[in-house]
């Protein structure tokens, strides 16, 4: 049945349709803005975008940051250069053909922001298959920053951290607050960080 209307209750990296609780969630589209700032600093400048399936509302919200951090960085925005798929290796290996096959290097992406570190990888084994050089030729920029991905990638995967933890631990704090008595409603986003390994490092 419902919850009684005086439960202080936390949703954390989800949210309630009706926005009456308080959810606490990472601030995706900001932490896509970060991975493109980063790859368009060290001197990207065609950055394709190689994401999940877009029933996702991560995915629209890193999109979204792609395209934010592209027209700060002055740099073109090519619908060819966005691919949405499945969260797999398998999926940023197809990724990787699909931009680099048959296409001139003046054309090809130089920077992969891709959407999460499973993708990043296949791509980054897709590109040395090739013997396209990451980072020299194309820099490869990862999301999750999940451990087992990033360090076991060749070479080791630069890649956005949605600090979890932080969030965690910002629950309990909110929770304390609200079983003290205060109301807190809405959205809390938490910002991520970059963690930058040998993928960019130029």
């Amino acid at each position: 049945g419902p919850l009684p209307p005086d439960l202080p209750v936390i949703y954390v990296y989800s949210q309630p349709e009706d926005g009456t609780a308080l959810s606490l969630l990472s601030d995706e589209e900001g932490g896509a803005r970060l991975a493109v700032s980063h790859l368009a600093e060290i001197g990207c400048r065609r950055i394709a975008h190689v994401t999940g399936p877009e029933h996702f509302e991560a995915v629209l919200q890193r999109h979204r940051g792609y395209l934010a951090a592209l027209a700060e960085a002055g740099l073109a925005h090519r619908p060819e250069h966005y691919l949405s798929g499945k969260w797999s290796e398998a999926f940023g290996r197809d990724a990787v053909a699909q931009l680099f096959d048959g296409v001139a290097d003046g054309e090809a992406p130089d920077g992969l922001f891709c959407g999460n570190d499973q993708i990043a990888r296949g791509a980054c084994d897709a590109l040395r298959e090739r013997g396209i050089d990451v980072p020299g030729r194309v820099a490869v920029v990862g999301f999750d920053n999940w451990g087992v991905m990033t360090e076991a990638a060749r070479p080791p995967l630069t890649s956005v951290d949605m600090n979890l933890s932080a969030l965690g631990h910002e629950a309990g704090r909110l929770l304390v607050d609200m079983i003290g008595g205060e109301k807190i409603r809405g959205i809390r986003r938490l910002p991520c960080t970059l963690v930058v390994r040998e993928s960019t490092r130029r």
